[in-house]
């Protein structure tokens, strides 16, 4: 009986599109882009890494109206890759390793319509053959854009789904999302 329980629940996981092999997988400056990426993989049973960078962005790094701020300086650069720290988990020590995800959910804030460019170096670090990409973004106007299907470029040989803001959508919501996108 234990067996065919578990078997039923394993199914069902499978049947939605989403299991432990699915990492999300954020960056975040403010707060925002965290508490919507840690909603949305709560809501999923997902595992969670944060993408940690060297260099710790400020308030005035990130004031864009200022042209000379790091974050308007790496954006009107297209060659800029802002050196990655570590990429952890937010519940342990544990180091990223896409091998042993099937989907990774890339959750980012939109940067002069533009995904950051830490996102960029992350993409480029990793081997994607094989694995379902899906971009979420928080934005205060803008909205994804292009951001998603340019980060997918450099995620050579990633089955891209797509990708939505999620600025002001719940962890059920982006789920709901997801679940569609994986059919």
């Amino acid at each position: 009986m234990k067996k065919l329980i578990l078997t039923l629940l394993i199914g069902g996981l499978m049947m939605t599109g989403l299991s432990a092999k699915t990492a999300v997988v954020y960056f975040s400056a403010t707060g925002t882009t965290e508490r919507m990426a840690k909603n949305a993989a709560k809501e999923m049973g997902a595992d969670i890494f944060e993408i940690l960078p060297v260099h710790k962005y400020t308030d005035a790094d990130l004031n864009w109206h200022d042209k000379k701020s790091l974050t308007t300086i790496e954006c009107n650069d297209p060659k800029c890759r802002p050196a990655i720290e570590s990429v952890v988990s937010t519940n342990s020590t544990a180091n990223f390793d896409i091998s042993a995800y099937e989907t990774v959910i890339l959750c980012y804030p939109i940067w002069w319509a533009y995904a950051p460019k830490i996102m960029y170096t992350f993409v480029e670090s990793q081997k994607w053959g094989g694995k379902r990409l899906v971009t979420l973004c928080t934005s205060g106007g803008s909205g994804l854009g292009r951001s998603g299907s340019d980060l997918a470029k450099f995620a050579k040989d990633a089955d891209f789904k797509g990708g939505k803001d999620f600025t002001r959508g719940s962890g059920a919501a982006i789920k709901k999302y997801v679940e569609g996108l994986l059919k």
